[in-house]
């Protein structure tokens, strides 16, 4: 559904939030931020497919959104995206006596993320051993490639209730 719409489908997941389940969808476009009509147009075709499918055996909400300006990094892609943004790295483990690094991105180099830290300089950080990642949010500065510059556009969020019969909620 996405694809028909020229949208990627960065990540999903299914979670619980307080008594509901929730079926998040997030989507970008290759040459930038994805916007509310994106996020509308395919929550209406994916809530059509998914009510024939009916891949999911309980109540939910639907929600199509954008990653967001702080957007976390998931994958090597990710890395290679987004080098030249600034960013902030966490590791498992500390590494040179810390486990927080912001900086530039360096993209990749032989399965490890390349940041220039603002205060260490260029560190390489093993992708096994990132806890977590994500871009920082930067204020007038072009966006870099992969990214529009539009605050505004990205981390809209769209929801569409999916109501289910008695049976399957019980």
């Amino acid at each position: 559904a996405a694809q028909a719409e020229g949208l990627q489908v960065a990540w999903i997941e299914l979670k619980r939030n307080g008594g509901s389940n929730v079926f998040r969808v997030f989507i970008e476009r290759e040459e930038g931020s994805a916007s509310l009509a994106d996020c509308e147009r395919l929550t209406r075709r994916l809530g059509l497919l998914l009510d024939v499918e009916d891949p999911i055996d309980s109540a939910y909400v639907l929600e199509v959104s954008t990653p967001g300006l702080d957007r976390p990094l998931r994958n090597e892609g990710d890395y290679e995206r987004f080098a030249g943004r600034l960013a902030r790295v966490k590791t498992k483990t500390p590494l040179e006596g810390r486990r927080r690094f912001v900086g530039r991105l360096g993209g990749l180099r032989s399965g490890a993320v390349v940041i220039d830290d603002e205060e260490l300089g260029e560190v390489v950080v093993p992708l096994p051993q990132v806890d977590s990642a994500r871009l920082e949010v930067e204020f007038g500065r072009p966006a870099a490639r992969g990214q529009s510059s539009h605050a505004s556009q990205s981390s809209q969020s769209n929801q569409s209730r999916k109501s289910r019969n008695s049976r399957k909620r019980a």
